[in-house]
């Protein structure tokens, strides 16, 4: 596939749309279109476990920036990834992206904590994981962080559902 741009030497044709007889591809090989595809697609949409983390909980559907946040949050490393990172992979402004999510009145920080929480609750459904692997793996900088958030989470200490679970 390749993405075609007119030239600037065009005529019109019979039914009035423009007309050439050149055209100069706009993005050539394969990773090229593939890459400019996966930037127009829509992301799939979150689960809604997800989705109840959230506060408040959103009424209508979610923008597509606000999808592609959330699907990069949750597929990416979140001990490397910061929003200035998201907004260069989306291919727009950190200013761009917080006018785009705050429209969903949502922020980078929001989300990014929703995902924390929903990926903590995936690592503890299998299997009891440590504290400071689980605070590595969600991105927290310092582990008392982490302990700080779990019990903000569930209203418990993470000593008290290690117990629970093992």
């Amino acid at each position: 596939m390749t993405l075609q741009l007119s030239s600037p030497h065009q005529g019109f044709g019979e039914n009035g749309l423009a007309v050439s007889n050149t055209t100069q591809p706009l993005v050539r090989g394969r990773d090229c279109d593939i890459f400019a595809l996966r930037l127009r697609e829509r992301p799939p949409e979150p689960s809604e476990r997800l989705l109840e983390f959230f506060e408040p909980r959103p009424q209508r559907p979610l923008s597509h920036t606000t999808l592609k946040v959330i699907d990069a949050l949750l597929t990416r490393d979140l001990s490397r990834i910061r929003s200035k990172t998201v907004a260069d992979s989306l291919r727009i402004s950190p200013t761009t992206l917080r006018r785009r999510l705050s429209r969903d009145s949502m922020s980078y920080q929001t989300i990014l904590d929703a995902v924390r929480r929903h990926r903590c609750e995936e690592s503890l459904a299998d299997d009891w994981v440590p504290g400071k692997f689980l605070a590595w793996d969600l991105g927290y900088a310092e582990v008392n962080s982490f302990y700080r958030a779990f019990r903000r989470w569930t209203g418990r200490n993470c000593s008290d559902v290690k117990l629970l679970l093992i």
